[in-house]
C-alpha cells in the first residue's frame, strides 16, 4: 500500500528534480510499508536512514541550482531543507537508540512535508528555473 501517489500534479517540469522526487516517494512508501509490516526498530532506522541520505543529496541538487541561478527564495527554501532535515535527524537518533518508533504520525508528516514542499516551494523554484532555461 502506497502512502504517497506520484502524480503529475507533483511534477515540478525540472527533470532532474522530478526524478529525485520520485525516488524519495518510492524511498517514503518503502519505509511505509515495513512500518505496516511491523518490521523491527532496526531494519527501519536502516531504511530511515536511506530516505536521509538521499533526502540530503536531493537538497543538495536543489540548493546547488539556487546557488547557480541566484535564486532570490533560496534562504526561505533551504531553512524548510534544514527544519526537515533536523526533525529527521532527531527521529534518526532516536531510533538508533531504541527510544522511538515511526508511527503512522511520523509517515504523515512525511508525506505531508513533501507534498507541500513540492507544491509550495519546489514548484516556485522551478518556475523561477523554467525562466532561465531549465527544464
Amino acid at each position: 500500500m502506497s502512502l504517497i501517489t506520484w502524480s503529475d500534479q507533483l511534477a515540478v517540469g525540472i527533470e532532474e528534480i522530478d526524478q529525485q522526487h520520485q525516488k524519495l516517494v518510492q524511498l517514503i512508501n518503502g519505509l511505509h510499508n515495513h512500518m505496516l509490516a511491523g518490521d523491527a526498530s532496526e531494519i527501519m532506522a536502516k531504511v530511515l536512514d536511506r530516505v536521509i541520505q538521499y533526502t540530503g543529496f536531493h537538497f543538495e541538487t536543489e540548493e546547488q541550482l539556487m546557488l547557480r541561478y541566484d535564486y532570490p527564495n533560496s534562504e526561505t527554501h533551504k531553512h524548510e531543507h534544514s527544519d526537515l532535515v533536523n526533525t529527521a535527524v532527531t527521529l534518526q537518533q532516536k531510533l538508533h537508540s531504541g527510544n522511538a518508533h515511526i508511527t503512522m504520525e511520523t509517515m504523515h508528516f512525511l508525506q505531508d512535508w513533501l507534498q507541500h514542499h513540492i507544491l509550495g516551494s519546489d514548484k516556485m523554484l522551478a518556475d523561477f528555473l523554467k525562466t532561465k532555461g531549465l527544464h
